[in-house]
């Protein structure tokens, strides 16, 4: 186990959480995070992108002239991708781009994230964040005294409408739930900042102890 420290909305330490040493030495695999990454960004896209063949441009089908005995090139179509207004050649089409990994797999990758952020001393723990209203200001003096000026994440255990209304108007900041982290919006961060209940949630789920139980 490790301590990591905790501090309060001051920034002062008030406390440490011991840790598991899984988070910390744990074992990465680049390729597997990077294709659970992609597997992310593949799923959020639409895929509504289209154009039209030949057959689909509106207009007519004929043949413009003869094919013989004009000293030009043949056209058997009016609406020939070599023409103008002609359809598209190997143009997109709407698609589905999205597909799935095993779940040990994408929890590799989430675990392998983690391990790079608590190994690189980018994960913040603060006690609590208790807001009795949204406010922006309070938000803003919190990760200020934490000494936050880079993107961050912060993560909070269940949902927390105050918090996520206290971050929504502040660039390079988002809140989410720990229960729906991801390897990619660990990564799109360069601060993780856990309140004390996430990351003990994190310890649980990730420690040596859970994986020996799973």
């Amino acid at each position: 186990m490790k301590s990591v420290p905790v501090r309060d909305a001051n920034g002062q330490e008030v406390g440490v959480l011991e840790v598991s040493e899984s988070l910390f030495e744990g074992e990465t695999n680049p390729k597997l995070i990077h294709q659970a990454v992609l597997m992310y960004q593949a799923n959020k896209r639409v895929g509504t992108a289209s154009t039209k063949r030949r057959g689909e441009v509106a207009g007519s089908g004929r043949k413009p002239y003869a094919q013989k005995h004009t000293g030009r090139a043949r056209a058997g179509c009016l609406r020939s991708p070599l023409w103008r207004k002609g359809g598209i050649i190997f143009g997109p089409h709407p698609r589905d781009y999205s597909f799935t990994m095993p779940k040990k797999a994408v929890k590799a990758a989430l675990l392998g994230a983690l391990g790079s952020k608590f190994a690189d001393g980018e994960v913040i723990i603060v006690d609590q964040l208790s807001m009795p209203q949204p406010k922006t200001k309070e938000m803003a003096r919190i990760l200020k005294n934490l000494n936050i000026k880079d993107t961050c994440l912060i993560a909070v255990s269940g949902s927390s409408q105050n918090v996520h209304g206290s971050a929504r108007n502040i660039p390079r900041v988002c809140v989410m739930r720990v229960e729906d982290l991801n390897a990619l919006e660990v990564l799109r961060y360069r601060k993780l900042l856990l309140t004390k209940e996430a990351a003990e949630y994190i310890n649980s789920r990730f420690g040596k102890a859970a994986e020996e139980k799973n």
